[in-house]
């Protein structure tokens, strides 16, 4: 009996040792790290061996172009031409830069898709405040009991210098956004023949911190507010949908709350979590695609796998041009290829497995996620019978004059249908994103949707 509790007694000691390891900050060491060898968000500074990835300098300045009248940023890098194209009879060349994803795409479509790849630009950084914050997180954030939330983290980049998948994939849930965005963006699921009719959004995105009301003397658990409302096409407008996302997740989920403008009524929305239907999506999305992922971790296990350097879309300041109209966007099978950017980059390459007796229509996912701004970029999705099933590209950009790292679009390949969902478009809206939108705790509540859904 003394030798079987001394066996319970270590292995329960080696399983605290683990978790303690799994869970635990950075060393003072390790963390000084940032803003010397590594970049003040845990990125590599140094370019790769060839130079065909550079050094990271600072990111671009905040007057690096101008902002027309609605908001709409002028593109840095107007002059480049491609370096080179891939298309479906080269991807063979460069398949240890692609994903398995993008290799499928050109199966998929191998007349029409194509990559133009231009010189690489390190053009992302964070206000002064975000950057300090990261690097004091770097010793103080700390994963709680499961992985499904955080404890002692402050404002974006919770695990600058990462120690498993699941911090790489919190950097990218709580990576830096603007602090507050008010948007209007549009989402798209085309046809096999190309033909769409767009879904029209006006999203609010208030992380708790940036509220005009915020007291840090009342400690909550939210960590960000979203509300989305349909303003077009007339069946669906006045529909309203809130989020407050936790923290803590295992404290308390995700609250969401739908307001139905046909019924006038406002309903608890826990479908809008894992593989929930997305928004007016058309079946091609789930509720945790939008922002490529989002929500709780905890029905997968994640793994590590490490980092690679990848042909992603990147500066898509050509993508984001108000003299475009969508229909120059969006094609048959995926968008207007010739109008995106890719370049060559470090990503973080983490594994998500379904984990034994939990549900989820995507039974494995890869993620690839940019060292420069913790946003994931590629996503492959895998069905129970493990088919590639959806791919997820994220053509990003850098709002320089905010500071702050989004995407231009996100798209969602169905491989199998054929067809695609692109959200995020904002080309003939009457303004670009707003990062001057303040809101208090009470436009976030559900009374509030009554009124925001009035037709």
């Amino acid at each position: 009996m003394r030798t079987k509790r001394i066996l319970l007694q270590t292995s329960a000691l080696a399983l605290s040792l683990l978790a303690t390891q799994v869970f635990a900050a950075v060393s003072a060491g390790d963390a000084a790290k940032l803003g010397s060898t590594l970049t003040p968000v845990g990125a590599e500074k140094a370019g790769n061996a060839d130079g065909s990835i550079p050094a990271w300098t600072g990111g671009l300045s905040k007057t690096a172009g101008t902002a027309d009248s609605k908001g709409f940023l002028s593109d840095p890098f107007a002059s480049e031409k491609p370096l080179f194209t891939i298309t479906a009879q080269t991807a063979d060349k460069y398949k240890d830069k692609l994903t398995p994803g993008q290799l499928a795409m050109f199966q998929r479509y191998p007349d029409t898709y194509k990559m133009p790849v231009y010189p690489s630009h390190r053009t992302a950084t964070m206000p002064d405040a975000v950057l300090e914050a990261t690097k004091k997180n770097a010793t103080t954030a700390t994963l709680v009991q499961g992985g499904n939330g955080l404890q002692n983290f402050q404002t974006a980049n919770p695990f600058p210098i990462p120690q498993s998948g699941l911090e790489v994939i919190w950097n990218h849930i709580t990576r830096y956004r603007g602090g507050h965005v008010r948007r209007l963006v549009t989402q798209m699921t085309p046809q096999v023949n190309g033909t769409f009719s767009p879904v029209y959004f006006q999203d609010e995105f208030v992380f708790r911190t940036d509220l005009k009301d915020y007291d840090p003397s009342k400690p909550s658990n939210v960590l960000f507010y979203f509300k989305q409302q349909v303003t077009a096409p007339a069946r669906l407008a006045g529909n309203v949908l809130l989020v407050h996302e936790t923290l803590d997740q295992v404290k308390e989920p995700r609250l969401a709350w739908l307001y139905n403008a046909g019924q006038r009524r406002v309903r608890r929305a826990p479908q809008v979590s894992y593989d929930g239907p997305g928004t007016a999506a058309d079946g091609l999305r789930t509720a945790d695609n939008l922002d490529m992922y989002n929500g709780a971790p905890d029905r997968y296990d994640w793994k590590l796998i490490g980092k690679q350097e990848l042909y992603i879309p990147y500066n898509n300041y050509k993508l984001d041009d108000p003299k475009l109209k969508y229909a120059d966007i969006v094609k048959p099978g995926h968008l207007n290829q010739d109008l995106t950017r890719y370049e060559l980059h470090r990503v973080w390459h983490v594994t998500a497995t379904l984990k034994p007796g939990e549900r989820h229509i995507y039974a494995k996912r890869d993620f690839y996620i940019d060292e420069d701004t913790w946003q994931a970029v590629e996503i492959d999705h895998y069905d129970g019978r493990g088919t590639l099933w959806r791919v997820a590209e994220a053509f990003s950009q850098y709002y320089y004059d905010h500071q702050v790292p989004w995407y231009t679009a996100e798209t969602l390949y169905d491989l199998l249908s054929g067809r695609y969902l692109v959200l995020g478009l904002k080309n003939e809206e009457k303004s670009a994103y707003d990062f001057n939108y303040t809101a208090s705790e009470s436009d976030f509540t559900p009374a509030a949707l009554r009124q925001d859904g009035v037709r």
